[in-house]
């Protein structure tokens, strides 16, 4: 397992994050899965209070008992469950997230968290207040770094500009290369460390059928599943590897945030990380395959 220094932290964290929104809600078998990823090097894991209205974060607080210390917690906050428990509201407020981090203490059976994230984030919110909370609970031990999940530029050129953030988590695969157009130069030149979620692309760069994916007529998403697929067969691994490989090259990206729901994925997963590289040749040709695509709003 390869390890990289997140941003500006000094959190080394495993190049692949055991994202937790996947993760079986019956603590049977999701400890077993949890502590199969720990043996195999993965010391990252991420949740957030919205995931299974907070159950989420109990089970791997629970799984992660007693070997906290060894470990990386991230967290999220900024969705509000509200009084009928049915549905969530967006609360960025600096009240409600010292509210917010207190349950989650709780719940993860810690008494700090690694990296605290906003999960989510407008231009319109009250930023300057959200940036203050962050830092009131840096200052109080209950967090050592925090950073926001947006794939919004605009949301995160104000975080770049008034905060301290360590890292943005973001959606980008070889399906959605947005974040490639102005903010990786961005985050990377203010050592902010991205979390790359969603590098499959709905599994479509895993092999399932090709479809309509963001901004992408089907015939875009056959040209690059045809790509990747020649490029796995040239190296004799699975298109999903590729998929992998080409978004953790990036020197942008410190880490790749994949939900594992059972060992076989798991198992899958480790595999791809053994592999070789991309060479820069391969690299070249899967970028010139179609036009990256752009940001359309929130620019």
């Amino acid at each position: 397992m390869k390890y990289h220094i997140l941003g500006n932290s000094e959190l080394r964290i495993s190049e692949i994050t055991f994202g937790g929104m996947s993760l079986s809600e019956d603590y049977r078998e999701a400890k077993p899965l949890i502590h199969q990823a720990i043996d195999q090097g993965i010391n990252f894991f991420d949740t957030a209070d919205l995931y299974q209205k907070g159950q989420n974060e109990e089970v791997i607080g629970k799984a992660l008992h007693g070997i906290r210390s060894e470990l990386i917690i991230a967290t999220k906050v900024g969705n509000e469950l509200d009084p009928s428990g049915d549905s969530w509201n967006w609360n960025p407020s600096k009240s409600y997230i010292l509210k917010a981090v207190e349950k989650s203490l709780i719940r993860l059976k810690t008494d700090y968290i690694d990296l605290y994230q906003l999960h989510g984030g407008m231009i319109e919110d009250p930023i300057e207040e959200t940036i203050e909370a962050f830092e009131t609970l840096k200052k109080e031990g209950k967090i050592r770094y925090y950073g926001i999940s947006s794939i919004r530029p605009n949301v995160i050129r104000e975080y770049v500009k008034l905060s301290n953030i360590s890292s943005v988590m973001m959606q980008y695969s070889l399906l959605d290369r947005r974040p490639e157009e102005t903010c990786f130069d961005l985050l990377k030149s203010h050592q902010i460390g991205v979390l790359a979620r969603g590098v499959l692309a709905q599994g479509i760069l895993a092999g399932k059928s090709p479809k309509k994916y963001l901004t992408r007529e089907v015939n875009e998403v056959q040209l690059i599943n045809d790509a990747v697929n020649k490029v796995a067969n040239d190296n004799k691994v699975t298109a999903s590897t590729v998929a992998m490989k080409y978004v953790i090259n990036h020197p942008a990206v410190s880490s790749i945030v994949a939900g594992i729901r059972n060992k076989q994925q798991l198992n899958d997963l480790l595999r791809s990380l053994q592999v070789k590289n991309l060479s820069l040749g391969e690299i070249n040709h899967l970028r010139k395959v179609i036009e990256p695509n752009l940001y359309e709003v929130h620019r």
